[in-house]
C-alpha cells in the first residue's frame, strides 16, 4: 500500500514542477498559450516544455518506489490528458497541448530511464 502511494505522490510532484515550471514560463515570458506565435515562440516554447518534462520525469522517478517506470507512465498519461482536455475546451491556437500529448509525455516516460536507481 506505501509503494502504491508514494508512486501517486510521485506522480503529483512530478506534474507539479511540469506545470507550475510552464505557467511560470508563459508567464514571465509574457507568452499567450492559446494565442498565435511566431516560430522562434513556438520553438522556444516546445524546447522549454521539453526539459520541463525531462526534469519532472526525473524527479518522478526519484521519488517512486522501486525499479519499475509506471510512476513515470502515470505522469505522461497525465501531462497528455490535461492537455488534451485543454484542446478540447480552449479555442485559439493549439500548438503547446499538441506538443505535450506527442512530445512532453512521451519525454516524462523515457526520463525514468535516467533517473533509475541502480
Amino acid at each position: 500500500m506505501m509503494v502504491i502511494v508514494r508512486n501517486i505522490l510521485a506522480v503529483i510532484a512530478g506534474y507539479l514542477v511540469f506545470a507550475v515550471s510552464s505557467l511560470l514560463f508563459f508567464r514571465l515570458n509574457e507568452i499567450d498559450p492559446h494565442g498565435i506565435a511566431g516560430p522562434a515562440t513556438i520553438a522556444a516554447v516546445i524546447v522549454f516544455g521539453m526539459v520541463a518534462a525531462l526534469v519532472a520525469g526525473i524527479i518522478t522517478k526519484l521519488i517512486a518506489s522501486g525499479r519499475r517506470r509506471l510512476a513515470n507512465l502515470g505522469l505522461g498519461v497525465v501531462i497528455a490528458a490535461f492537455a488534451f482536455v485543454s484542446m478540447l475546451m480552449s479555442s485559439g491556437e493549439h500548438y503547446t497541448q499538441v506538443a505535450a500529448i506527442i512530445l512532453f509525455a512521451p519525454i516524462a516516460l523515457v526520463a525514468g530511464y535516467l533517473g533509475r536507481r541502480p
